[in-house]
Order: C-alpha cells, then structure tokens, then sequence
C-alpha cells in the first residue's frame, strides 16, 4: 500500500536532515495518514478510506464527502475515490 492519501494525492517528499554543522543526509517527508471511515449521504454508506489530516480538515469544510468529491480533481484521487465519486454522480443523475 503507498503512502499517499486518497482524496488529494499528498504523499511522500525527499529532503535533507541537515546538522548543525551543515552536513546533509537524505530523509523522507511522510505524511500524515489515517485510515477513516467517511459517510456518503447521497448512497447512504459508509466507505473506508486512508486519508490525511489535512485532507479530512477539507472534507469537513466542504460539507462532507459527497460534497468534496463533487469538486476535486480526478488527477488527484485514487482508483477507488474515483469509483466512489463515479457512484455518487450516477445517483445523483438518476435522482434529477
């Protein structure tokens, strides 16, 4: 499984640990992942995803996971992110 997460494509960056002597050596930037489980009210589910916090702070300011999904990118999203806006689109239409 890789380190990004699935709503906004966040994932790992390289950089350097630089000492108080100026020497460099190569780390990693994580970030930071948790595994949440987000409720769909247009499909009235609930769907696991692994997300970062500040991915979760946009949900919520958006007004939840439809919502976001509804205006992000799918360049962004993972495969199953995609799936789940594809769902909730196609339920949308058939309501209309």
């Amino acid at each position: 499984m890789s380190r990004r997460c699935e709503l906004t494509g966040k994932a790992v960056l390289t950089g350097n640990l630089v000492s108080h002597s100026n020497r460099k050596t190569k780390r990693r930037f994580l970030p930071n992942l948790c595994i949440v489980t987000l409720r769909s009210d247009v499909l009235e589910r609930s769907f696991r995803l692994r997300v970062a916090a500040a991915a979760l702070r946009s949900v919520e300011h958006r007004g939840g996971l439809d919502k976001f999904l509804e205006k992000a990118s799918p360049l962004h999203l993972s495969a199953g992110a995609l799936a789940i806006k594809r769902e909730i689109e196609k339920k949308r239409g058939e309501a209309a």
